[in-house]
């Protein structure tokens, strides 16, 4: 006999364990070797005081097994709740998000019968960092964290992905034209890695056009690598192009673990009535036979669930009068898939999954070079109520002495002063910037440091600063607007 292969399951909230039980299911009835280890998650487990939704004893089972299939969860309303999502998948480096969208024309509503894309978003940086502070009475701040080793796994894993899968061309989202250092690195990287795959095309859009074009032609992208919150918001996008939101699975990927789930909610006003789609969880089942190797279960449950579709036995929220045969609840709709169980579709291009178990992204290999780092000034960030920034530079200009120079102050990004135009808004958020009086000289933490106590001493409070430094000459530190 086979030995079964230990997954971890979580059947989650609201409609949650009603589309848990419909998937385990069909994924049993598809004859795969597995064996259900439950853990629990969730609002329960908030309210019972964990903040992380997880009992630590859960993460016994997920670093054993290594395979968590998950169904949504509820997260408490208030402060204080972390995301389930972003714990798990920062906890066990699923840095890999993998969202197919596929239109399924004609039996499911969509205006893009040909859209067959992947969203590879990054998973564990990014603003998803979730490091924030309230600063001043007006401003707060999310620090938004891009970092070399998370640009270079995902673009590699992307460029991967499409090679193992038989995709022609991998596309970049970013805003480097704005976000120069953070997106501008996510893109250097991947011009970088996109030269060692000349078999797969690459290109790269500014964000916001690139999102225009794939809601318009998404027949026009193949693989589209982005970073995380740009991911996040476009994947769900595709979804519901491609025909619903509720049909999409998710894949998070990691060098030891890897999580599946649908990508919508736990939707708890649909909860306990029989009326759930389970088909985002199933096809993320799917991805989950995949990567365990059973290539032969994946494709008997996905032309199952490909025949239901084309057979037109559909749940509430994708029924058509006059496309669709029979509505039916989330039972009865795995009733159907198990029933046409060994079949494929007739219309649809049927599943096909290479044999063996997918490999597991390479650990990453940190680089030996570093550069050399130089500190050159400092910017000083205060919370200051007036308005006015000739008159905060009045109170400056006395202060920066001990071989330092007051070059500028700017307000949300914006140049003020010197040379700042009355019509500029500004809040109570200054950021103040301090370099050497001599030209590329290095600026030493005592300076900064005196330069702080001469801050306090005139009664002016100061939030944070940041060091202002080269790396082999070059600077590691944006201007800002109006400079």
């Amino acid at each position: 006999m086979t030995a079964k292969i230990p997954v971890t399951v979580a059947y989650g909230d609201g409609i949650g364990p009603e589309i848990m039980n419909a998937c385990l299911r069909i994924i049993e009835a598809s004859g795969a070797p597995l064996e259900w280890e439950t853990i629990e998650i969730g609002e329960q487990v908030y309210l019972r005081g964990n903040s992380a939704g997880i009992e630590p004893s859960a993460w016994e089972s997920l670093r054993r097994t290594k395979v968590f299939y998950k169904a949504p969860i509820t997260t408490p309303q208030g402060g204080g709740f972390k995301s389930l999502n972003v714990t798990t998948r920062k906890t066990l480096g699923l840095y890999a998000n993998v969202r197919p969208c596929v239109s399924y024309h004609p039996f499911v509503d969509t205006k893009h019968p040909k859209m067959n894309l992947v969203i590879i978003r990054e998973n564990e940086e990014d603003l998803y960092a979730g490091i924030e502070h309230r600063q001043t009475d007006e401003v707060y701040q999310c620090l938004k964290l891009i970092t070399r080793p998370g640009c270079e796994k995902i673009v590699r894993y992307a460029f991967e992905y499409a090679r193992a899968n038989k995709r022609q061309k991998v596309t970049a989202f970013t805003k480097d034209n704005i976000m120069k250092m953070t997106d501008g690195l996510f893109h250097k990287v991947f011009d970088e890695i996109a030269a060692e795959y000349p078999d797969i095309q690459n290109e790269h859009w500014i964000v916001d056009i690139g999102a225009a074009k794939m809601a318009d032609t998404p027949e026009a992208f193949d693989v589209i690598v982005l970073p995380n919150l740009y991911g996040d918001i476009l994947s769900d996008v595709a979804a519901q192009i491609a025909g619903s939101v509720g049909l999409a699975g998710s894949a998070n990927i990691g060098t030891h673990a890897a999580m599946f789930e649908a990508i919508h909610g736990s939707a708890p006003r649909r909860a306990g009535q029989n009326l759930a789609n389970p088909s985002g969880l199933l096809l993320g089942g799917v991805m989950m036979l995949v990567h365990l190797g059973l290539a032969d279960e994946a494709e008997r449950v996905h032309n199952a669930w490909l025949k239901t579709i084309e057979d037109g036995i559909h749940t509430y929220d994708i029924y058509e009068e006059g496309v669709s045969r029979e509505k039916v609840g989330t039972r009865e709709f795995a009733d159907a898939v198990i029933a046409r169980m060994g079949k494929e579709p007739e219309t649809l291009a049927p599943a096909r999954y290479a044999k063996g178990k997918a490999a597991m992204p390479a650990a990453y290999i940190p680089s030996e070079v570093t550069a050399k780092k130089e500190t050159v000034g400092v910017d000083v960030f205060l919370h200051w109520k007036e308005r006015d920034p000739n008159q905060l530079g009045a109170l400056l200009e006395p202060l920066a002495v001990d071989g330092l120079k007051l070059v500028m102050i700017s307000n949300r990004g914006q140049k003020v002063y010197p040379g700042g135009l009355p019509e500029t808004f500004c809040v109570d958020h200054w950021r103040c910037r301090f370099m050497s009086t001599t030209e590329g000289a290095p600026v030493s933490h005592a300076q900064i440091i005196r330069l702080l106590g001469r801050v306090t001493d005139a009664g002016l409070e100061f939030i944070k600063i940041e060091n202002l430094c080269t790396f082999d000459g070059e600077p590691g530190f944006s201007l800002g607007q109006g400079q």
